[in-house]
């Protein structure tokens, strides 16, 4: 009995009340019982996250054979995702609403996806907006957003409620995008076929926006099908290369000039330091004490390139160490500025009141009192 199989044993156990989790883990005769015991703990810790998500994606319906605890089954590490085949699949052990599935799975005419219940990605490419997080209600723009697989997790976190404004430029790759999101019910996305640079960040419609997702045209470097494709795709020329960066770094600093702007997130497809980091860097520059990099991800195991202080906190990506394509994640943050007024009153000097002068009567020292105005 594979670790899988017998974890869904004990589930059931406990469900139906058959003893104790420690219990049956024990009886089970499965011979790493360590290993089975931290199983069933995590994947009862999740359970209400993992039902919702089981839900949503229908697979009780769509695989009638598949046990519900099975379904429950949540990598720990990157191993079990490595030893995943056949008609198996995982919860990704980092992204709690991504399963992972064997490298050969070919779900383009499953039921489920083709009724827009499942959104097909590299695992590396569902980091973007899993990592800029916007809560349901909220206004937010995907920069450069065909075709479309990004806006439809942007919509699923948001619940399908608030807004996003998606631009590209290219109109064949937006049409294929409005089917994908109608497939996907998809109803709080405006497309829009206009270059994100000449998008006004003073326009009102976009007064509401906390929230940029920003995955700019690049090299392609880090995919390998791009690579089959494209001979010497994976090293892209000093002159191509310089282009793209140039554009990048002018739509990263173009959409860290909105002013209700909280977090954004800028991601590539590319493995080079020049699309990457530097304009990271570069545009943090350009905006000194504005903006700064978050934390992202601590548990991911590939960081940023050391270029600058901080770049530890961007996401590096490779089949090699995160079993995904080669890409790349920094998660910028505005810095909190304090209010005028708060300024004000941390900046001003400390006063000694002086001693009130000493009064005859109650009433003329009770009335000084209420007189007395009050700091600031």
């Amino acid at each position: 009995m594979g670790l899988y199989a017998a974890a869904a044993g004990v589930l059931a156990g406990v469900e139906s009340r058959q003893g104790s989790i420690k219990g049956l883990v024990y009886s089970s005769n499965f011979q790493n019982v360590k290993q089975l015991y931290a199983l069933v703990c995590e994947t009862q810790r999740y359970s209400a996250v993992l039902d919702a998500v089981i839900a949503s994606a229908g697979l009780l319906r769509a695989e009638k054979k598949l046990r519900p605890h099975l379904a429950k089954g949540r990598a720990s590490s990157l191993d079990d995702l490595r030893a995943l085949k056949g008609k198996h699949f995982l919860l990704d052990p980092l992204m709690p609403e991504l399963l992972v599935f064997p490298a050969q799975t070919d779900l383009h005419e499953h039921p489920l996806y083709r009724a827009g219940h499942l959104i097909l990605q590299d695992r590396a490419s569902c980091l973007p907006a899993m990592l800029l997080d916007p809560p349901p209600g909220s206004h937010v723009i995907d920069a450069c957003a065909a075709p479309g697989n990004k806006t439809s997790h942007l919509a699923a976190l948001l619940k399908n409620q608030g807004k996003i404004f998606a631009f590209d430029l290219d109109a064949k790759r937006l049409a294929s995008m409005a089917t994908l999101l109608a497939r996907a019910g998809v109803s709080c996305c405006e497309l829009a076929e206009e270059d994100f640079l000449a998008v006004s960040p003073s326009d009102p419609r976009y007064h509401e926006v906390h929230y940029i997702l920003l995955d700019p045209s690049c090299s392609g470097s880090g995919m390998p099908s791009r690579q089959l494709e494209e001979p010497g795709a994976g090293t892209p020329s000093p002159v191509r290369l310089h282009a793209l960066a140039g554009f990048q770094q002018r739509a990263l600093c173009h959409a860290l000039t909105f002013p209700s702007l909280q977090r954004l997130v800028y991601s590539t497809c590319s493995l080079c330091q020049e699309e990457n980091e530097d304009v990271v860097r570069d545009a943090l520059q350009q905006n000194p004490g504005a903006f700064r990099l978050a934390p992202a991800l601590p548990a991911w195991p590939h960081r940023g390139l050391s270029t600058f202080p901080g770049a530890e906190h961007c996401l590096r990506a490779s089949p090699e160490t995160t079993l995904s394509s080669g890409f790349f994640v920094a998660v910028i943050e505005r810095v909190e500025v304090p209010s005028s007024a708060s300024q004000a009153k941390a900046s001003a000097p400390e006063r000694t009141p002086s001693p009130a002068p000493k009064r005859k009567k109650r009433q003329q020292r009770a009335a000084a009192g209420a007189c007395t105005p009050p700091c600031t």
